[in-house]
């Protein structure tokens, strides 16, 4: 068992044996930077340190109290005095370096404990104390929950090295922390030693150098000259090249004015960029969230991503623009940490769509909307081309898929149109056979993704944009004689609304079993989970199975983050429904019931066109009238595009679900389920015989770690920046989201960050 290594000696392959920061200082020391000599105390001594002291189970306190009074082993003791008189016995600095430390999901900086200017033997085995108890101190133990980073076999390595003696010293982030921009370099700097930074105890001076030209960009002090910024910033760009990725830089100036590497780490705040993103600052892309446009934050599974590569290229062909490779999706898609972007670049560039991302965001992710807004400015985004030719061709590319055409019907006949373009679907759809053979599944899986949207879509935007053009138009018609909010309650109880609809038939089920006391009792005493099962094994109380089966006849291709095709549905799992329908059974206001509440919306908006149409006269009344009597009839449509592609998508899932039972079934595959964590070619080789369950096994780790993630950029720009940064924070510490609808709420703030099992309680506001 080795117990003292030469950080000579180490490579980043030894991170359990040196922990993070240790193996990082092997790994540039081999690579001829200048780093301290000196050497590791490894987690195998650490472990028999523990096992001596007797922390096997305890609390962190008691496991701290007691390697902190334990005597160092004394074979351990003699191997660390060896390396310290090898060293020269020097002044050192002593370094925790803990195996779950510096991971690439989380960089678990500064939770253990440093010392520095130690001398002596006696003073370095009390310092190596010190860094062991510090593991299980309150503020690490907690970071490790926070992160959901195990503590069954968690160990910590020891880094002891040659103090420098530091003239001035900092940290140097190779890109931006705060705005997320590569080729940035932040660099913050003290005098004397950067523990003092480390901990806060001073304010240091910062700086911003561009890493490409070595210009300083942005000078806060005087600490640092502009050459030695440049020194540092190019420092730091070759440590960032040998590692891959951005890092996080501690460094010390001595007095002969060298500069010495004392540690380095993973960024690991910043959002990794899509693969397309092109590294020329002046050929900037834009890309938009889907998910955050969706409310879905956590990441897609493979095949999630996979059904929207189809997807953007079955729309880009039907626009004209034939891709190559379907599976591999169409050029404006792009794919970062397990979720969708949407590359609008070429929208922004052109000279009369530019305008349309900030108009369609006011209505559909508002906080995008002062971001496009502001992304209008960058000189990179300047308009390309004429303006009349791109007037000209979006019309022509808008006739082609006929939604103009559809749109002019269905204001002229709302009802009819309607009714004949959702007919048309729920006929397409149920049409759709499940093939007998998995390669056959497969195929039929491609082939849905890839006709059924772009043959649908357009019928259902045409009966959408109706309603949303009314709804403007009656806004110009007003010219301001409306005030704020009023319109708005124009759009209160709108008829013909999916989602509505199904929370109102969500709300019936509740109100039945409320009077039938064995649903009742089911739906007070017992978990959601369980009564998922039960349903699915046709145990529910009578009226309770009755009345889910229809609602999930209806509403089962439904689930939470649906717009990933890897999520199983309600149909399958109805555990959320059932918990809302608990949720429900305690609503004890009748005022507050859904369908009282949306009877009365829909009461209050045909007040509302009364009194707006009072305040115009002439041919206007008529018009406003005419306006929003079809915002009314069209304007709850706007669901529908999503509702019905999310039963395509649900046909998609269960397409794929039988082929992993098969490939389960053939050991293929550890789980049906791991077929949503591999791609469409994959399966296919699957099909054919090779074993992908290592794949299957490294994509779930993937996914973990990225349900970590803490945020997600609305929109995020190629040279790494979160565009959001550029707009101004909020005053008196407000916290700025998206509101579900307009208006005041007051009451206890529920912060949710899943849906699953959450329980609401009457008159609290919910915060997603």
């Amino acid at each position: 068992m080795v117990l003292v290594r030469s950080l000579d000696e180490l490579t980043a392959a030894d991170l359990p044996e040196a922990g993070g920061k240790g193996a990082n200082l092997g790994e540039l020391r081999r690579a001829h930077f200048s780093v301290p000599d000196g050497f590791v105390i490894t987690s195998a001594a650490y472990a028999l340190a523990a096992e001596a002291a007797g922390v096997t189970g305890e609390t962190p306190a008691t496991a701290r109290v007691r390697l902190a009074a334990s005597p160092v082993p004394a074979g351990i003791a003699d191997a660390i005095r060896e390396a310290y008189r090898a060293l020269g016995a020097p002044e050192v600095a002593v370094r925790s370096s803990a195996t779950a430390e510096d991971l690439p999901d989380a960089s678990f900086a500064g939770q253990q404990d440093t010392l520095l200017g130690v001398s002596g033997e006696d003073a370095l085995l009390d310092a190596v104390r010190k860094c062991w108890a510090s593991l299980w101190n309150d503020r690490a133990v907690a970071y490790r929950q926070t992160h959901d980073v195990p503590t069954e076999s968690l160990r910590l390595a020891v880094v002891v090295q040659r103090m420098v003696a530091a003239d001035r010293a900092g940290v140097l982030f190779t890109a931006d922390p705060i705005t997320g921009r590569r080729k940035r370099a932040a660099i913050e700097a003290v005098r004397g030693l950067g523990e003092q930074l480390v901990s806060g105890a001073v304010n240091p001076d910062r700086f911003i150098v561009n890493t490409r030209t070595g210009a300083v960009l942005e000078r806060r002090g005087d600490i640092l000259g502009d050459a030695e910024l440049r020194e540092l910033a190019a420092l730091g760009a070759r440590i960032e090249e040998h590692f891959g990725r951005p890092q996080d830089i501690e460094w010390a100036i001595d007095a002969d004015g060298k500069i010495w590497i004392v540690q380095s780490r993973d960024i690991t705040t910043l959002y990794p960029l899509p693969s397309s993103a092109p590294d020329d600052d002046n050929d900037l892309r834009v890309y938009f969230s889907a998910n955050v446009a969706q409310g879905v934050f956590d990441p897609f599974t493979p095949m999630g991503l996979q059904t929207f590569r189809l997807l953007s290229s079955a729309f880009a062909t039907a626009l004209g623009r034939p891709v190559r490779d379907p599976a591999a999706g169409a050029s404006l898609y792009a794919e970062s940490g397990m979720r969708v972007f949407i590359d609008l670049t070429p929208v922004l560039r052109d000279p009369f769509g530019r305008e349309l991302p900030p108009r369609v965001m006011s209505v559909m992710e508002f906080r995008s909307k002062a971001i496009f807004t502001k992304l209008l400015d960058d000189p990179r985004l300047r308009p390309r081309g004429s303006a009349s030719r791109s007037r000209l061709l979006t019309i022509v590319a808008a006739l082609h898929t006929g939604a103009p055409q559809r749109a002019v019907r269905a204001l002229l006949r709302p009802d009819a149109t309607r009714k004949r373009v959702l007919a048309e679907l729920d006929r397409a759809i149920s049409s759709v056979r499940i093939p007998e053979t998995s390669a056959e599944r497969l195929d039929a899986y491609e082939q849905l993704i890839l006709t059924f949207p772009p043959r649908f879509f357009p019928r259902l935007v045409g009966i959408v944009i109706p309603g949303v053009l009314s709804y403007a138009l009656a806004g110009r018609v007003l010219g301001g004689r409306a005030r704020p909010g009023e319109l708005q309650t124009v759009l209160r109880g709108l008829p013909h609304n999916p989602t509505t609809e199904m929370d109102l038939a969500l709300w019936e089920i509740a109100r039945a079993a409320r009077k039938d006391p064995p649903s009742r009792d089911a739906l007070s005493a017992i978990s959601p989970a369980e009564l998922s099962g039960q349903y699915r094994a046709g145990a529910l109380p009578s009226l309770l199975q009755r009345k889910m089966t229809g609602f999930l006849e209806r509403y089962g291709h439904r689930a939470i983050a649906e717009i990933d095709l890897g999520v199983k549905r309600w149909s399958e799992d109805p555990a959320h429904l059932l918990g809302a329908i608990a949720n429900y059974l305690r609503l004890g206001d009748e005022a507050t019931a859904p369908d009282v509440q949306f009877a009365r919306g829909a009461r209050e908006a045909e007040a509302m066109i009364k009194t707006l149409a009072s305040r115009v006269h002439g041919p206007r009344r008529a018009i406003l009238r005419f306006l929003l009597g079809r915002v009314r009839l069209l304007g709850g449509l706007r669901e529908q595009p999503k509702f019905q592609i999310m039963r395509v998508f649900a046909l998609g899932h269960m397409l794929v679900a039988p082929v992993g039972a098969e490939l389960a079934e053939r050991g293929l595959l550890d789980a049906p389920d791991d077929a949503f964590f591999l791609t469409l070619p994959e399966l296919r080789r699957a099909i054919a015989g090779e074993d992908l369950r290592g794949t299957v096994v490294d994509r779930r780790a993937l996914y973990r770690r990225e349900q970590g993630r803490r945020h997600v950029p609305r929109v995020l720009l190629s040279d790494g920046t979160d565009a959001e940064t550029a707009i101004a924070a909020p005053m008196d510490g407000a916290i700025r989201g998206t509101p579900a609808s307009p208006g005041i709420a007051r009451g206890i703030a529920h912060v949710i960050r899943s849906p699953v099992g959450a329980r609401l309680e009457p008159g609290e506001v919910l915060v997603a």
